[in-house]
This record gives structure tokens, sequence and C-alpha cells, in this order.
């Protein structure tokens, strides 16, 4: 299984100079635990709600920007890229999240959440519906005759 076909296409971005406050905000009410930190079109860092000092970090974010908190050193991963690499690289460098990119551009960003839904699931196993789908009645012969059925 390739990254594209789990990754958010809806990636929440800030800028290093947004208040850490106000970052947690918006991480509160979008419903996510990362944003990605650009200026302009180049990548700068990962803002995680860990980063923010999580629910009862108020004095952690308090007179910080982003830029002060961020993670500076993450890594990235190219949408072609196996969800195998992607969870080496999050195990490897204690990452919950990887930015997407492909030629420089941010296309996406694939969260731990996102591989244990993958493994949750089965990569290979089939949906219910398709499961169900292949279940069909063969008439079957008595006794050699070609009766009906």
């Amino acid at each position: 299984m390739r990254i594209n076909e789990l990754m958010s296409e809806h990636v929440h971005t800030v800028g290093p100079e947004e208040s850490a406050e106000r970052a947690w905000a918006l991480m509160h009410t979008a419903g996510v635990r990362h944003l990605i930190v650009k200026d302009g079109s180049s990548i700068l860092g990962v803002f995680s709600d860990g980063d923010a000092g999580g629910r009862w970090g108020a004095s952690v974010r308090a007179g910080k920007s982003v830029g002060d908190l961020m993670d500076r050193h993450f890594a990235s991963i190219g949408p072609d890229d196996t969800v195998k690499k992607a969870a080496n690289l999050m195990n490897g460098r204690l990452a919950s999240c990887l930015p997407v990119v492909r030629r420089g551009k941010l296309v996406g960003v694939v969260t731990r959440t996102d591989l244990l839904r993958v493994i949750g699931r089965g990569v290979d196993r089939p949906s219910h519906a398709a499961r169900a789908a292949t279940h069909y009645r063969v008439p079957h012969r008595r006794n050699g005759s070609a009766g009906r059925w």
C-alpha cells in the first residue's frame, strides 16, 4: 500500500510567527494534533500538541510563537512511498506525523493514526461488502441426476 492511498490531503498549516496559543486553538477547533509550519512554500517544521504542552500546557505556550516550540528536525515522505517506509521513519524518529512532499511541494500529511487504521483493518483484507458479494449459490446435482434446483 502506498502513502497516497491513506494520507490526508487537507493539511492545516501555520507560519512560524503565529502565536503558540492561537495555533493550539486552531488544532482544537479543527480536531487535529499536528500543524505543518511553512514559510511561503517551504516547510520549516511540525508543530504538534505535544510541542504545545498538551491540554494543560498553557504555561508552555504563554508568550511563545510556533517557531519557538516546533520540531525543526522532522522527516518527510513521498506519496509513492510505502506504508512500511512511513512506519519505519516514524518509529525511528519517534514521530507521530510525516509531511507528504512531491517535488518539494506539500501535498498531504500521514499520521500514526492513519497507519494504525490500516493495520487495524488489514491491508489485504477486503471490506465486508466485497466479501459478501463473493458468496453465491450454486446448483447441486443429487444422485448423479441432472434434476432441477
